[in-house]
């Protein structure tokens, strides 16, 4: 991988997410020698997906370089590869470009979609915890809504303007009111030559309400918005198939749509190598004590989605979102100086700011620990909020640009097919590969 010897201890991160980016930020110029792994060369701000997916916002206003955030660090290095394997015996990381040795490691890989085993789910339909994944999406809409104005087949047409999204979190919910926004200010213009009335957005939920991870005001809000919106919502049904062309439930309904969109669950992204006894094997994170060492070994770590680590409050982990992630990331820098100070590590305490989600113009659902509320003004704080967490200047200014425009002309500049997609990929590749 061609780096340098160094007189400090080595730190290999593996992963630039939330979790990742927020520890090289504690390292910075703390004498340490820092090498940063990353499949990809940016910073992927994942809360903002969905306006890709739907043409709100380009790829690159919600991307940040990695180089950028670590130029101004000493002793510290970023290589772009995907890393296959951890030789714990040796203490070696084993990647694309080569191996590389450690003192310490630090595994915030992040997560991935789950499909729960069903692979013909998971050949036909589309997730979205990338940027790329995300254009697909955004271009498949679209080429969908063309390929529909060339049928005079009614049912065919159907089949290429309704959508089913599975998963009724966050991710399912926001780009269910996206697309339920589209449909009524943005698609009839575009074609006029649709019954763009006929377009169906279904959002299935196995649970007994949406958003489930919030409270019960905010998940009543949010539906509420979303039925007034158009959106169609199915609660107590779990998809058991999907074969590119129909969605079969444990229930009688169907669905015959050429579009469904996955967002029912993650897993954690676990690299090769690790002991079994440190892995959860249902969601695929790892065991972590309250320093984020992973179990069993003293000098490897696993910070954000992919580490599980069990407390009264969180017995199956910490939820699988930005704030945990950071948190974790930020007070791993701090006890990693201190352990190689030989002092006493601080154990990590998740502080609970909240949770949120939009669902489209002037409508959003906020919870704080002691407040819920909902409408205009939570729509106004979860702008903030995102503005606030992306990286960046220019991002931050762009993306506010953006929605400024967008709220004032109700419009979505984004509706390009700059990268065609054919569905026709996923007979070769996993959406996970894509």
């Amino acid at each position: 991988m061609n780096i340098p010897q160094s007189k400090n201890p080595r730190i290999v991160i593996i992963g630039g997410g939330f979790a990742g980016i927020a520890l090289a930020k504690q390292l910075k110029n703390k004498g340490v020698q820092v090498v940063l792994l990353d499949q990809h060369n940016y910073h992927n701000f994942q809360p903002l997906l969905y306006q890709v997916a739907t043409g709100g916002l380009e790829a690159g206003s919600i991307a940040y370089p990695i180089r950028k955030v670590i130029q101004e660090y000493d002793d510290f290095y970023f290589r772009l590869t995907s890393v296959q394997e951890i030789d714990t015996t040796n203490k070696k990381i084993i990647a694309e470009i080569g191996e590389l040795t450690y003192d310490y490691l630090v595994i915030a890989t992040g997560s991935k979609t789950n499909f729960f085993g069903n692979k013909e789910i998971k050949r036909h339909s589309m997730s979205m915890k990338t940027i790329p994944q995300a254009l697909n999406i955004r271009s498949f809409i679209l080429e969908n809504f063309e390929q529909a104005v060339l049928t005079t087949d009614v049912v065919e047409q159907n089949s290429l303007i309704n959508f089913v999204l599975v998963g009724g979190g966050p991710t399912g919910v926001e780009l269910a009111g996206a697309l339920a926004e589209m449909k009524k200010a943005i698609l009839q213009k575009d074609y006029p030559d649709l019954d763009i009335s006929r377009m169906q957005i279904n959002l299935i939920q196995s649970g007994d309400r949406i958003l489930n991870t919030m409270s019960e005001k905010s998940s009543a809000a949010a539906e509420q918005f979303l039925v007034d919106l158009g959106v169609k919502i199915w609660k107590n049904v779990r998809v058991t198939n999907y074969d590119g062309r129909t969605v079969t439930t444990n229930s009688d309904l169907v669905f015959d749509t050429a579009t469904v969109i996955w967002t029912a669950g993650v897993q954690g992204a676990v690299v090769a190598g690790l002991n079994a006894d440190a892995l959860v094997e249902r969601v695929e994170r790892i065991r972590v004590n309250a320093y984020n060492q992973v179990k069993g070994y003293e000098d490897i770590f696993a910070i954000g989605d992919i580490a599980s680590m069990d407390s009264l409050d969180f017995p199956d982990g910490h939820p699988m979102m930005a704030q945990p992630a950071m948190q974790q990331g930020t007070l791993l820098g701090k006890n990693i100086i201190r352990l190689i100070a030989n002092k006493q590590m601080e154990p990590f305490s998740y502080n609970d700011k909240g949770s949120m989600a939009t669902i489209g113009r002037n409508k959003a659902v906020v919870d704080l620990p002691n407040y819920h509320f909902s409408g205009v003004f939570a729509w106004f704080v979860w702008m903030f909020v995102h503005l606030f967490s992306l990286i960046g200047f220019k991002n931050k200014a762009v993306v506010f640009l953006n929605w400024v425009y967008n709220y004032i002309r109700f419009d979505r500049e984004g509706r390009l097919i700059i990268r065609p997609f054919k569905k026709r990929s996923f007979t070769t590749f996993t959406t996970d590969e894509i």
